[in-house]
């Protein structure tokens, strides 16, 4: 039987430390960013190694918005009017993320989001007291708050009170990313941090008794024996890029949507703690969206399936769009909107495939079944008169008849639209940053954040941006805490 590339040295077969540290953290994203801060600031000699020739990974070209609340609200939040609530932000995130939520980590990352926030204040990320009021995916302008999830929306209205938490650097348009990963590394290097850039992780290095000791990296075309006497932090990133793993995993996904990501997402930090012992959980689910706006106006549209049928409502987040796209039956999704807005250029990618001054022309057009349309149109339309949406309850702000002319836009998976997608599902872990074997337990000496493990969001339809870089940063400290103040072995 063939060994596997990246399974674990024998601790007993190593005969010399080229590198000798307290804590090993694989990946310099705002994962190992934040647990390199936090486990120097916790006394521990920390080594990071980073398989790219800079810092900053994916995190730094997201957007970096964080999302954070509760508590009466952050100083942005109270600035803009809002009082949160720990209890709603809690009870949102649970909803959102559904029977795949954890529930300790969203507790502890709700009532921890302050701290949190003024956590990223004293490391000077910059946030502006003010707020981005326009429905958009991300903020435009240098505000500091924005609604970014479906806390408006149906059903999660009525079973939290909305309030905006996505926090936005202050710098204009999308640029958030490569300032905070700037900020962050200026961080580590006012740290005694020792950072080896170019270094590849090949695999752990594990004891007879399976305890991480340390880990194998390759430097300069070398094989570097590296010891951790605490532990190691798998901060490497997810596996989106990896078009083998994407496809065993997430078929699906791999067929509909353009991964996005670092080239560096491969699963190499996943692999390698999988092969320690570590368990994989909902590897098979991946943030998939479709930028449904902007413009903003498009939600003045609807969605069918190819029985002529609205099947969500169209103000909610647009990675439950494209999860709920994919639950419909038979191949074919189309937006359904007025003269008014589908000439406005927008970002979806979508093909307009019929128009016509009548609906029923439209759907003859499309291969629609003409009587369910007619009836789907003209039901949407009497209720928008009356700015009620009985069936799917979209909000008031965005009911308006849909009048001729009429157009329909093809947004069917895989042939039209533009899908874009990166992986969720990782290391299991706990939320201070052990990773579990199968049974439950720790494997000693690993940890693991960020898009390495499966963390606080776990499925699309429960998505809001920010909870990406907010999981990968509080975690990411979560783990190096926990790490450094493990009792040592040499």
């Amino acid at each position: 039987m063939t060994q596997r590339r990246d399974q674990p040295r024998k601790f007993e077969d190593i005969s010399k430390w080229q590198i000798e540290t307290d804590v090993a953290i694989i990946g310099f994203g705002g994962a190992g960013a934040c647990a390199a801060i936090e486990a120097a600031d916790a006394g521990a000699e920390v080594v990071i190694f980073e398989v790219a020739s800079a810092s900053g990974g994916s995190t730094a070209l997201s957007s970096a918005e964080i999302y954070m609340g509760g508590g009466g609200g952050t100083r942005v939040q109270r600035a803009c009017g809002y009082q949160d609530s720990t209890e709603d932000m809690t009870h949102y995130l649970l909803a959102a993320q559904g029977d795949l939520g954890d529930e300790e980590r969203i507790r502890l990352y709700c009532e921890g989001s302050l701290e949190h926030f003024d956590w990223m204040l004293a490391r000077g990320v910059p946030y502006k007291d003010s707020e981005f009021k326009a429905r958009a995916i991300v903020a435009t302008t240098d505000d500091g708050l924005l609604y970014t999830g479906s806390e408006k929306a149906w059903p999660f209205r009525e079973l939290a009170k909305p309030c905006p938490r996505g926090h936005n650097l202050e710098i204009e348009g999308d640029n958030g990313g490569p300032l905070f990963m700037k900020i962050m590394t200026e961080q580590v290097e006012s740290r005694d941090v020792r950072i080896e850039y170019d270094a590849r992780a090949l695999c752990l290095i594990s004891d007879d008794a399976g305890e991480v000791r340390g880990v194998v990296v390759r430097i300069d075309g070398e094989k570097v024996s590296v010891l951790a006497r605490k532990g190691v932090i798998l901060c490497a990133g997810g596996f989106v890029m990896n078009r083998e793993m994407l496809a065993t995993y997430a078929p699906e996904t791999s067929q509909i949507a353009t991964p996005i990501g670092n080239p560096f997402d491969d699963g190499t930090g996943i692999r390698m703690g999988e092969a320690a012992g570590g368990t994989l959980l909902h590897m098979n689910q991946c943030f998939l969206t479709i930028p449904y706006y902007p413009p903003s106006s498009l939600t003045f549209g609807i969605l069918v399936n190819a029985q002529g049928q609205r099947f969500i409502n169209e103000d909610v987040y647009h990675a439950r769009i494209a999860a709920h796209i994919r639950k419909q039956v038979g191949e074919s999704v189309y937006l359904i909107i007025g003269e008014k807005y589908w000439k406005e250029p927008n970002m979806l990618g979508g093909a307009i495939v019929a128009t016509g001054e009548t609906i029923e022309e439209v759907a003859e057009e499309a291969g629609l079944p003409v009587d369910n349309l007619s009836h789907t149109v003209q039901a949407y339309n009497e209720g928008a008169k009356k700015g009620v949406d009985p069936v799917f309850h979209k909000q008031a702000d965005w009911l308006a008849p849909i009048e001729s002319t009429f157009a329909a836009i093809d947004l069917t998976p895989g042939k039209h639209g533009n899908y874009v997608a990166f992986t969720l599902g990782g290391l299991w872990t706990r939320p201070t940053g052990e990773v579990r074997q199968m049974s439950g337990e720790p494997v000693p000496g690993l940890y693991a954040a960020g898009r390495n493990t499966c963390g606080l969001p776990r499925r699309a339809e429960g998505y809001a941006s920010g909870l990406s870089v907010g999981d990968v940063t509080f975690f990411g400290r979560m783990a190096g805490r926990r790490a450094a103040h493990r009792e040592g072995r040499g």
